[in-house]
């Protein structure tokens, strides 16, 4: 059966419409779910150790609190794995419905959640629970929403394009932050006990605007291709499987950019006010960060479509190891200025360098037919292990410690996996995405060489 006009736009006017439209989806749709999802990391270092874990030592409870928000990243790759089979089996666009739904679901039920002084040991239960939905619900958009730009947007400038999906990341930070900056103008006993909670509310107001946008994107042309020839893979995580190395390799070269991303923002808020730094000193950090990543991801990512995009990867990696402690000295500096400064050289610089090409360099590295499942799995996993437990261990490391050396540390060394890791990546960004029916259902070895 042929597609339909709209699945398969043919005048160059529609294409070039429905890309900009998806492009739009994109960066709208991912805004709201990392925001649902980064507002978690910023409320729990500001006030879930006494709400959900009392009782305990100040430094205890945050990494209690921390260690939720590490649960939310152990369930991506589950994400990733659901909703990639069904996003490389039934479709792009239903996938990227149901997930945006699921995550705004449990943000706001978040939002509703008693606290442990009113159901006990049923109140971290229940947070834990919502976290995982979270994490599985963002394990399946980023995959989904990357790609479908990639899909749609030709063979010159996927890098660019793919960009927009990137910079929901820190726009969806930026209106964490800027929300959560608000609120805690509150009193401390209101903040405590109920404006922590309005965050969460208000994503609810953002998953109409992002699923509203998202009901207008038509589904990918290669994946209507695939379809139209009853060419998709039946299990697609077995196809992936069946060749790890890609999968590897995407995993690899992603860890630096998200170990630097949770460092630098979820956990600096922790680190930097238990220094003194009061919450709207970091949170103000944060969103002049934010607002530098918007302007370096699209900059890094159209590089990368004229250099490539290992270069781009790589001197991103470089600049975060050679930050790294640097950025931790203007931190313990004290100055408010100076926190700016370091917030946006670690993060909005170098770690937007990494994390720009990121979008379209997973996504070339796998076939149509198993390019949700392969791209969100290799992209999950460098989430897990980059961003899902370094709050949790810098925290415990510098309450040992009473220093900031193992938080720099941390930084050098995931930027030391993404550097070695990208010299085994073949580029991508000259090659073709038209391979439904000329290319096998996994990359061979030879498409990504050592």
């Amino acid at each position: 059966m042929p597609p339909s006009p709209v699945a398969s736009p043919s005048t160059a006017a529609e294409r070039t419409r429905q890309l900009r439209l998806v492009a739009a989806s994109g960066l709208l749709g991912t805004a709201v779910e990392f925001y649902d999802f980064l507002v978690y990391g910023t409320v729990a270092a500001l006030v879930f150790g006494e709400l959900f874990f009392p009782g305990a030592d100040p430094a205890v409870g945050t990494i209690a609190a921390f260690g939720t928000f590490a649960a939310g990243y152990v369930a991506r790759p589950l994400g990733g794995v659901l909703f990639g089979h069904f996003g490389d089996r039934l479709g792009r666009k239903s996938m990227l419905l149901l997930t945006m739904g699921l995550m705004g679901g449990a943000s706001f039920l978040i939002g509703l959640l008693p606290t442990y002084d009113t159901i006990g040991v049923w109140a971290p239960v229940l947070l834990i629970a919502l976290r995982v939905v979270q994490g599985v619900a963002i394990g399946g958009e980023w995959g989904g929403a990357t790609l479908m730009v990639v899909e749609h947007a030709g063979e010159r400038r996927r890098g660019l394009w793919s960009s927009f999906t990137q910079m929901g990341a820190p726009l969806g930070s930026l209106l964490s932050t800027a929300v959560v900056a608000y609120v805690v103008t509150l009193p401390k006993d209101d903040f405590a006990a109920w404006g922590w909670r309005v965050p969460f509310l208000f994503s609810v107001a953002l998953l109409g605007v992002g699923l509203f946008v998202r009901l207008k994107v038509v589904e990918s042309p290669l994946f209507a291709e695939v379809k139209k020839d009853r060419a998709e893979s039946r299990l697609p995580i077995l196809d992936v499987l069946r060749n790890p190395r890609p999968v590897l390799l995407a995993c690899g070269v992603g860890i630096g950019a998200f170990t630097a991303q949770s460092l630098l923002t979820s956990y600096m808020i922790a680190y930097a006010t238990g220094i003194g730094y009061a919450r709207p000193q970091v949170l103000n950090a944060l969103t002049v960060s934010a607002c530098v990543a918007l302007v370096v991801l699209p900059c890094a990512s159209a590089l990368s479509d004229k250099v490539g995009r290992r270069p781009v990867v790589l001197a991103g990696a470089i600049a975060s190891a050679a930050l790294a402690f640097p950025v931790l000295a203007l931190v313990d500096s004290k100055s408010p200025g100076l926190l700016i400064l370091a917030v946006v050289l670690g993060h909005g610089i170098a770690q937007s360098t990494m994390y720009g090409p990121l979008g379209a360099l997973l996504t070339e590295m796998f076939g149509t037919k198993v390019r949700y499942t392969g791209a969100s799995l290799g992209y999950q996993g460098a989430t897990l292990v980059g961003a899902g437990f370094s709050p949790m261990i810098a925290g415990s490391l510098v309450a040992g410690s009473g220093s900031s050396t193992p938080v720099a540390l941390l930084l050098c060394g995931g930027a030391a996996v993404t550097a070695v890791t990208v010299c085994f990546v073949r580029e991508t960004h000259r090659g073709t995405l038209d391979d439904s029916a000329a290319r096998p259902s996994v990359p061979r070895t030879e498409e990504i060489s050592a």
